[in-house]
């Protein structure tokens, strides 16, 4: 299940960067580029971070040929996804849910502090979009008033108090990824945010 769900993340991830610079008409490498750090930008900080070196993504080229075939789904089916700002929501979501729970594990596995896990996993599924969104020239979605760090660090939480009650490994992987994935749906869907804070105030 860890597996697949890493795998199932940096499909999302490699999709939601194609069609973040398929949004800003880059040529295709460009376009290869932005899918291939959306989808490893956030676990390599983390692996470089916990001395995890050669990085994830370098020890197995699974991850590569993943991206790749999310870099050509992605511009094949580019009519059916026209609709991007859905698109790109359901695709960041999903690699959103997923990437979390892969930071934590990993900060498990070497057996870091909770709060330091849930750190770990807030930057593997954030800070890849950030690396896409300073490319592309945005003001990164996690700096913004949506609801999106939060939503990991609050998933983060979740995933501790099951544990907490010996949930088969598998079903924890599940239910967390999938509060994660419905709140930030919910928080897309009803516009709940963060109030700015006004400087002048």
């Amino acid at each position: 299940m860890f597996h697949l769900l890493d795998i199932i993340g940096t499909m999302a991830f490699a999709m939601s960067g194609a069609l973040t610079a398929m949004n800003k008409k880059l040529d295709p490498f460009g376009v290869f580029i932005i899918a291939f750090v959306t989808a490893v930008g956030g676990g390599t900080l983390r692996d470089v971070m916990i001395g995890r070196t050669p990085v994830g993504w370098m020890q197995d080229l699974t991850y590569v040929y993943v991206i790749i075939l999310g870099f050509i789904l992605t511009i094949l089916f580019r009519k059916r996804l026209d609709k991007l700002r859905i698109s790109l929501a359901l695709f960041d979501t999903i690699g959103l849910g997923v990437f979390t729970l892969i930071g934590i594990q990993k900060g498990i596995d070497y057996h870091l502090h909770p709060t330091i896990c849930i750190a770990l996993g807030t930057m593997t599924a954030c800070f890849g979009g950030v690396i896409r969104d300073i490319l592309c020239v945005e003001i990164p979605v996690i700096f913004r008033k949506e609801i999106y760090a939060t939503i990991c660090i609050l998933g983060g939480i979740v995933f501790f108090i099951l544990r907490k009650m010996n949930l088969e490994n598998d079903i924890l992987y599940l239910i967390t990824s999938l509060v994660i994935i419905a709140v930030r749906l919910m928080a897309v869907k009803y516009k709940w945010y963060l109030s700015p804070i006004d400087h002048k105030k």
